[in-house]
């Protein structure tokens, strides 16, 4: 009998990153995920038993059907759980690590089994968090298809005309939709899903996480936020960039400038061992030091008021994160540094790479231009 909890997973692999990450099989439905020691079984319906045999990266794959069967011999009408109950048996596990996210019903059917349940914290597998060569050039391929995306946007506001207070393409007015639409495209092309992407024109773009809609309007902040994640391999990209259809303000540039420079410093600091809090203070006091602050106006937050950076993977916010709260960073973990400035009179430029952790630096998985705020 192990004295080592065990680790069980009950979810679907489709939605939940920690069950892919251990078994690299794709399912819709949930099943079940056992690791005892360094042994993993799966316990699998019969519609998907023989190609998890094939694909799950395991070294056990039973049926779920025999072990109903075998349920039925003490129960009449067998609950899931009565199935994982007998697998918990076979394997003499009396003491199981779950994801926070547990269902509780589930716990507290095995609780009443005689099985010691105990909740892991995020991260449920700390090793996540540091990427493999592998890792890493999935997540540089989905980077790649999110700048094509990228340009792909830009080529449809060059060939877009001012026309007064409109912008037009192909005779009617641009949209933030058909931007999404021509982002989206290019990267479902690519075998790329598109995420909540953010094309944010003027105001809106005051507010960090609104999506954008209705017109592009001229001589405004443009932010594009594209945040895909790949079909094939589950790792998302992310990247920010901040444009301008016509001619930016004094003051839209000069907020370019300060962003681009503190961005540059957050990415100059970023190491293995670098504490994610100094960073982040450091890069706010870049700004600051521009004379960019940051405090509620007219009832709303304006200037610098979000992280400078998070963990990208399998999930598109993974730990560490740069930021308040403070993290060290370690080699081989990917991150993004993305400082904003958001002011209702003047607009909101953003500016995000992804940098992979290095040991006496980073590498920087972005390529897309951002030397000067582009006007179009």
């Amino acid at each position: 009998m192990t004295r080592e909890p065990a680790l069980l997973l009950i979810a679907t692999s489709e939605a939940d990153a920690n069950l892919y990450y251990a078994t690299r099989f794709l399912a819709p439905d949930p099943f079940v995920f056992l690791q005892v020691g360094e042994r993993k079984i799966l316990l699998m319906s019969d519609l998907e038993i023989d190609r998890a045999r094939a694909q799950a990266r395991v070294d056990e794959v039973l049926s779920l059907s025999e072990y109903e069967g075998k349920a039925r011999q003490r129960w009449p009408s067998p609950h899931l759980i009565d199935m994982v109950g007998l697998l918990l048996e076979a394997y003499g596990v009396p003491l199981v690590s779950v994801p926070s996210a547990f269902p509780l019903e589930y716990a507290d059917r095995l609780r009443e089994k005689g099985v010691r349940v105990a909740a892991r914290p995020d991260p449920f597998f700390p090793e996540r968090l540091v990427k493999s060569a592998e890792e890493i050039a999935a997540i540089a391929e989905t980077q790649r298809h999110t700048e094509t995306a990228f340009r792909a946007a830009l080529g449809v506001l060059r060939e877009s005309r001012i026309r007064g207070e409109e912008v037009r393409w192909r005779g009617r007015p641009l949209t933030v939709e058909q931007m999404k639409k021509v982002i989206n495209v290019s990267l479902m092309e690519n075998d790329c899903v598109a995420q909540h992407t953010i094309v944010a024109c003027g105001l809106d773009g005051v507010d960090p996480h609104n999506q954008g809609s209705g017109p592009i309007r001229p001589h405004q902040s443009i932010i594009f936020d594209i945040f895909p994640r790949s079909s094939r391999t589950r790792y998302f990209a992310d990247m920010t960039r901040t444009v301008v259809k016509g001619r930016a303000s004094d003051a839209l540039r000069r907020m370019y400038d300060a962003v681009l420079a503190a961005q540059r410093r957050g990415i100059e600091l970023v190491r293995d061992g670098a504490s994610g809090r100094q960073i982040h203070a450091e890069v706010t006091r870049t700004m600051e030091g521009r004379g960019f602050e940051t405090g509620v106006v007219d009832g709303r937050n304006q200037g610098f008021f979000h992280g400078t950076g998070h963990g990208v993977g399998l999930d598109i916010h993974e730990p560490p994160r740069i930021s308040k709260v403070d993290h060290t960073l370690k080699a081989g973990q990917v991150v993004t540094v993305e400082p904003g400035l958001y002011y209702t009179r003047a607009g909101a430029v953003r500016i995000e790479d992804l940098v992979v952790v290095e040991a006496g630096g980073c590498r920087n998985l972005t390529r897309a231009a951002k030397g000067k705020l582009l006007e179009l």
